[in-house]
């Protein structure tokens, strides 16, 4: 088996001072990139990882939630400089419009810059009003997903069926853990993600709960090289 890190973004800020939590500086952005090319690695999307049984020792997935516009300003020519690939995931009830279940600060992709992006960028689905899935029926979840795929077919956006859960949430006891996985598995979801923080081994023993690694904003190198390697240590 394969060592896998799932990194995990969000926004990116041409702002030093706004470079914390879910907001990662560009310049930090470039470093990481940077980093991750000249050391070799290759990246995936998980379009490709569904058929794929070997990887690249230095292998990584690069992810970004919510399509925010500041990821298409600052993150997609970074993945053009450095070749390397990455999934965004949509939030489709807010394309257009800004993040609302946040602070409302960040502007969305419409679905024309959706359809622009290059083709180093994947997308994947992020739900479809961003609520916890934990909170919701089943009908509801269901529901959700159907909103999801009646803009993609709609809009004739090419979207590949990984999940990220919004909030990084689902449902982790019985009876509603084995519902969710059900209708997960109706709705032809092929990898869902969860937060987890640590690093994956592939092929994923559970498809549904592949662990993510979030990068903070405040996140030196250092400890970006650490959490690439180990996960997300209980000394930060």
């Amino acid at each position: 088996m394969t060592r896998l890190p799932i990194l995990m973004y969000h926004n990116v800020s041409n702002e030093e001072k706004d470079s914390k939590g879910l907001t990662v500086f560009y310049n930090t952005l470039e470093n990481q990139f940077r980093y991750l090319h000249e050391k070799g690695f290759s990246t995936y999307h998980f379009s490709e990882l569904e058929n794929t049984v070997v990887l690249n020792p230095k292998s990584v997935v690069l992810t970004f939630d919510d399509v925010t516009e500041n990821q298409l300003v600052y993150a997609v020519p970074l993945l053009q400089k450095y070749n390397l690939k990455a999934t965004f995931f949509i939030p489709f009830g807010y394309i257009g419009n800004s993040d609302i279940w946040n602070k409302g600060k960040e502007k969305i992709m419409s679905i024309d810059q959706l359809k622009a992006l290059d083709s180093r960028v994947e997308l994947g689905l992020h739900s479809f009003a961003h609520k916890r899935y934990v909170d919701l029926t089943a009908a509801e979840i269901n529901d959700d997903f159907s909103k999801c795929f009646e803009i993609i077919e709609k809009n004739g956006l090419k979207v590949y069926n990984a999940l990220a859960y919004p909030f990084g949430n689902y449902p982790k006891k019985d009876p509603k853990k084995t519902r969710f996985n059900a209708i997960l598995q109706q709705n032809n979801v092929k990898a869902g993600l969860r937060i987890g923080n640590q690093v994956n081994k592939f092929p994923f023993k559970n498809p549904y709960e592949i662990m993510r690694i979030d990068v903070k904003g405040e996140d030196s190198m250092l400890k970006f090289k650490l959490k690439l390697r180990f996960g997300k240590l209980k000394l930060f």
